[in-house]
């Protein structure tokens, strides 16, 4: 070493270099009757402008150049091939369904779709299906299939590697069935037949539901038994997640395992919600009963009432908690500016749900 230089200590006060999509969003996005004219969705007056189909066009374009999710979770999609070609042209080189809509009268749609966009490749894509066996022994029929397909991608992500993404809109509120008044019956029995139905089919659609929740979380544990990968399913779930009917997505016994002093196995097959992943990273200190206090953001209203329909659950890999974790939640946003403080001239053709994204660092 020449005499009176300094020995190389200067690099090490030079900034370390960024570690490349060192961040990750995710997002799940109802779109809403995404269905361009002049086809109409669910009846025949039901179309979209030109004008009205550029309105909405341009809102979700907005929203992507704003927020800049790496991997998105879509439903309520009719038109497919243009959803397609507008997230290409937004960088999402990877896009994919497992369904199309139904259509009648080679105009009217009806069944939308999910559908999946990512900036990372998207390396297997597949329709979830039901363990038959099961289905059987909950008292369902062996053929039972999802009200809508759900996706299963299994995406190439950064640091994590192979990870399955699922996308799924569980069955409406909506009751089942659906009872036309008779003339030839009174209002009062007319009424009491609307009742009856209302109350049989509300809680067939709570069957439908819970009996999707359940038979997807099977085979979610059945993937990652199989394959280790990092599991995060996203989408319009149509009820509180604290709801009895699905609220087993979180709430898997572990007993056993426990019992037989398996260390950690427990964490492998659980899934968190995001919300509550966000209160454990920024309310670290708080008490359960003040963080249960901190205000989420509804993703829906009816009625005047705001209730969470939308939601990102993830497994341990991006639980801070669990020691082999490799990310860790950093933020989590509602969109909802179209819902409480709508403009008719940006928002007019947006969404009637809130767009919920989380941004996930990679951990030290």
């Amino acid at each position: 070493m020449p005499i009176n230089q300094a020995p190389h200590l200067t690099s090490s006060l030079e900034p370390a270099t960024p570690i490349a999509h060192s961040q990750i969003k995710i997002a799940t996005f109802n779109l809403f009757n995404y269905l361009e004219p002049p086809n109409a969705f669910y009846d025949f007056e039901r179309i979209y402008s030109a004008p009205q189909w550029l309105k909405k066009q341009n809102w979700l374009k907005s929203y992507l150049k704003e927020y800049q999710p790496d991997v998105i979770g879509f439903q309520e999609v009719f038109s497919v091939e243009s959803l397609e070609e507008l997230v290409n042209e937004q960088g999402y080189q990877y896009f994919q369904v497992v369904d199309q809509p139904k259509i009648e009268g080679d105009f009217i749609y009806s069944k939308p779709v999910v559908a999946i966009a990512s900036l990372y490749p998207i390396v297997e894509i597949e329709s979830v299906s039901a363990d038959s066996e099961l289905a059987v022994a909950m008292g369902l029929k062996n053929d039972f299939k999802f009200s809508r397909k759900v996706l299963r991608a299994t995406v190439d992500i950064p640091h994590l590697g192979l990870s399955d993404c699922y996308v799924v809109h569980f069955k409406s509120k909506r009751s089942m069935i659906d009872v036309i008044p008779d003339k030839e019956l009174s209002v009062e029995s007319n009424y009491a037949e609307q009742l009856k139905s209302q109350i049989a089919g509300g809680w067939g659609s709570s069957i439908q539901r819970g009996s999707e929740a359940a038979l997807l979380l099977v085979a979610m544990l059945t993937r990652r038994e199989q394959k280790s990968f990092p599991m995060i399913l996203m989408g319009d779930f149509n009820t509180c997640l604290t709801d009895g009917v699905i609220n087993h997505l979180l709430t898997i016994s572990t007993s056993a395992l426990r019992s037989n002093k398996k260390e950690n196995i427990d964490y492998q097959y659980c899934l968190k919600d995001s919300w509550d992943l966000y209160l454990e990273s920024t309310h670290s200190d708080d008490s359960i009963d003040e963080k249960s206090k901190v205000w989420r953001t509804p993703t829906h209203y009816y009625g005047g009432k705001g209730s969470v329909l939308d939601y990102i659950l993830l497994s341990c890999e991006f639980d801070a908690s669990y020691q082999n974790s490799l990310f860790e939640l950093e933020s989590y946003h509602t969109y909802d500016r179209h819902l409480i403080n709508p403009s008719f001239e940006l928002d007019g053709e947006s969404t009637d749900h809130g767009i919920i994204l989380v941004t996930l660092n990679l951990r030290n």
